[in-house]
Order: structure tokens, then sequence, then C-alpha cells
């Protein structure tokens, strides 16, 4: 089983790796950049590599911190991905926001194995929801209002986790995505944010977390 973590930057790198220690691991670590686009590009060199070097990965990771769409999931909480939902791959219309798909191509959900969520969120304790993409991130009210609106299940957001999830997808591979809260979807308010604590929050979950993926069946999704 062999397991590809890919972060945005290497802070959350470096939070994960915190929870291997010095032990052999069968996950490696990817900063893979901020946003949907430089995520997919990174992620997909790497499934690439593998695959060509004869040692194909079997699952890839999106993880690192995010904002939190309150109270479902407070600052500190984990969220693990049911969907990966990217949130405004479309267009504007005069009726409001068309996704991609009501135009008539593209996707803009990828699913984790529902197996493995829920076996993840019973050893991490995370909440599970709609993890959302976004490009822009958000900073009012009424943006968070109309996300959670069009995106009810929605817990979560973040910049990379559906381009992971493309890249993961063109190669056949499954993806997972698990996001600890930093912050609130809303105004932004700096002083509020809790990153040490999210990041805590993300060593401790992958301390839990990596047994049950490195035992985990990929063929059983």
């Amino acid at each position: 089983m062999r397991i590809l973590v890919a972060t945005a930057v290497p802070v959350e790198r470096d939070a994960v790796a915190s929870a291997f220690g010095s032990g052999p691991t069968t996950v490696d670590l990817l900063a893979a950049g901020v946003g949907s686009a430089a995520a997919a590009v990174s992620t997909a060199t790497a499934l690439t590599t593998a695959a060509l070097a004869g040692t194909p990965y079997d699952l890839v990771v999106s993880a690192g911190i995010g904002g939190g769409f309150q109270p479902e999931a407070p600052l500190g909480s984990l969220v693990l991905a049911d969907a990966i939902t990217v949130a405004d791959l479309g267009a504007e219309t005069a009726d409001g926001f068309v996704p991609v798909t009501e135009l008539g191509f593209g996707a803009i959900t990828h699913r984790p194995p529902d197996a493995l969520v829920r076996e993840a969120a019973a050893v991490t304790g995370a909440r599970t929801g709609t993890v959302l993409t976004v490009n822009t991130v958000t900073g009012s009210a009424e943006r968070a209002a109309e996300l959670r609106r069009r995106h009810p299940g929605a817990l979560a957001e973040a910049m990379e986790g559906f381009g992971v999830a493309q890249a993961a997808a063109a190669h056949g591979v499954p993806v997972l995505e698990l996001r600890a809260v930093s912050n609130p979807v809303g105004p932004r308010d700096r002083a509020a944010w809790r990153i040490g604590d999210a990041l805590a929050a993300l060593t401790e979950a992958f301390g839990k977390l990596t047994p049950v993926l490195e035992s985990w069946n990929p063929h059983d999704r």
C-alpha cells in the first residue's frame, strides 16, 4: 500500500510528517502548491513519476488546514470529505451561478470511498461532509451563506482538494480529503484564526489515521 499525501504548503506537509517520527512509512509527502491548478499539476506529476517507476500509488490524500462552516465545524475540529466539490467552476448568469455540469460538460464532485471515510472518521473523530474547493477564499457572511445555500452538506472550504482529486481520478487512484479547521468561513478576522491548533490537530489525526490507510484494501471501493 503506497500513499501520497498532498498538502498546499510546507508547514502543512511538516505537520503531517511529525505524525510519523523517524520510523519507516509507506506515506510520501508532497507540498503541491496553493490552489487547485498547482495542486493538480504537482499531484499528477508525482503520480505519473511513480507509475513510470513501477511503484504506483494506491491512495492519494489531500490534507491541510481550511475554513469551517459554523457552528458545524468549529475551530480545531477535523473534517473528512464524503464529497470533494469545486464551488465556483461554472458561469454567472442573470439567474445566479450555474455549475459547469449544468452547462453540459465537466465534473464538479469526486467522492472518496465510503468505507474508508467511515473508518477514517471513526479513528480520528472527524466530522464528515462536503469539503468545497474555492479559487477565492470566502471573506463575507453573504458569500458563506450563498455557498451553504448551494451546498447544504458543506462543512469546510479549502483551495486544493478538487485539483488533487482530478489528478487522482485521471490515474484511477482513489482519493481522500482531510481538513483541520483553522478559521471560520466568512468575514476575515485574523485574530480569530487558530492555525497552530489546526496544525497540531492535523498531526494528531495522521498519527491515528495512518494505520487505517495502510491496512485499507484499495480494491474495496
